[in-house]
């Protein structure tokens, strides 16, 4: 069942994509690759015939699938985009259809358990990924590709993510209207604890304390609405990407009652509370409003690494052992014999120090300003 097809003479980057799970991010993804002409067939799979139907009325997909095959060897790119409870099973079920050459990646709000998950099944050109974006109103029918434009939409390589591979995932991301931040998975998972998960939490919380004292909700206006958003996100889900990501939600838990507590104790110390109050404020005004948390520029490091598995988690694991702290990383070029990472850090000193490190490892490399 396709759509209208396209030229014959056109070229995209990908001939056949494969969107699998056509909700709300799926179905934005669907709806980019094809308003930019970046795959000349996008099929969406789902288990729900009744989503998949939907999607392919709207336009979002070409075609429909709702079972893993033989023309999952087609794709040379494959999206996974159902919720976090079944993202590793889907792993599971379409693995042994693809095709080596493919590029696979997911959207998942958690990344180290599909990172370890992909790599124990043998999906070599896979990167982890995750778009900063969604919408209180979720499934196919909400779906646009705008929706990515100007978001954060991390990647997270693993150690044994070939360079090629990232380069791709990079390069799709640019395409579809979004800005990639590479970091690792698990640094990956502590920020979004932070900034996501323990908020959601926060306002459970905070909806709990209204719903057993009726009172409370006759006074909660506009403040408490926008504070307690989150918690009118689908329960399932977002159960399940806490639960996903508990080890470092505890963390971050810790942390935030450590921040409580402190606060607790200023209440006797109006100076104290004060300063906490303008940080809180500097902090908020400061937050970016249209780019949506792009992270500021930083000092850079370029290394030159052979095109072979392992090169970016050889470099990333020398450095994590000296205590040298990667905040970005950026494939600049690929050829045979090899390739260049760009490395962004948070000093000077920084630089110097990983320099250092890498030489001694047998790597070369140059700073870039």
């Amino acid at each position: 069942m396709c759509a209208a097809s396209l030229p014959d003479t056109a070229t995209f980057p990908f001939e056949t994509a494969v969107v699998a799970g056509v909700g709300l991010i799926g179905g934005s993804v669907a709806l980019g690759l094809r308003q930019r002409l970046l795959a000349r067939r996008v099929i969406g799979y789902d288990a729900n015939p009744e989503v998949l139907r939907e999607a392919q009325a709207l336009g979002v997909v070409d075609e429909i699938r709702t079972s893993p095959g033989e023309w999952l060897r087609a794709a040379d790119l494959v999206v996974l985009a159902s919720p976090m409870r079944t993202l590793s099973p889907l792993a599971r079920d379409l693995a042994p259809f693809l095709s080596p050459a493919a590029l696979v990646t997911d959207v998942g709000s958690v990344k180290s358990g599909i990172t370890a998950e992909m790599e124990a099944l043998g999906v070599r050109q896979f990167v982890a990924g995750h778009p900063m974006a969604g919408s209180e109103r979720g499934g196919v029918t909400h779906a646009r590709a705008a929706l990515l434009e100007n978001a954060v939409w991390v990647l997270t390589p693993g150690d044994h993510t070939p360079l090629t591979a990232l380069s791709r995932a990079r390069t799709l991301v640019e395409a579809l209207g979004a800005a990639p931040v590479v970091m690792p998975p698990d640094a990956h998972d502590a920020l979004v604890a932070t900034i996501s998960h323990l908020p959601y939490l926060a306002s459970l919380a905070l909806t709990h304390m209204v719903a057993r004292d009726e009172r409370l909700s006759l006074l909660a206006a506009g403040g408490f609405r926008d504070l307690t958003r989150v918690a009118s996100g689908d329960p399932r889900m977002s159960r399940d990407m806490v639960v996903e990501n508990k080890a470092a939600l505890r963390g971050a838990l810790a942390r935030f009652r450590r921040q409580l507590e402190r606060l607790e104790a200023d209440l006797d110390d109006p100076e104290e509370l004060l300063a906490a109050a303008a940080e809180g404020k500097r902090t908020r005004d400061s937050l970016p409003v249209v780019k949506r948390s792009l992270l500021p520029p930083k000092h850079d490091l370029v290394v030159a690494v052979p095109d072979q598995p392992n090169q970016i988690g050889a470099v990333t694991q020398a450095l994590g052992a000296s205590g040298v702290n990667i905040k970005d990383i950026e494939v600049l070029a690929i050829r045979e014999e090899g390739g260049a990472l760009r490395l962004g850090l948070e000093s000077p000193e920084e630089v110097s120090r990983a320099a250092e490190i890498l030489r001694a490892e047998g790597f070369e490399v140059r700073g870039r300003g």
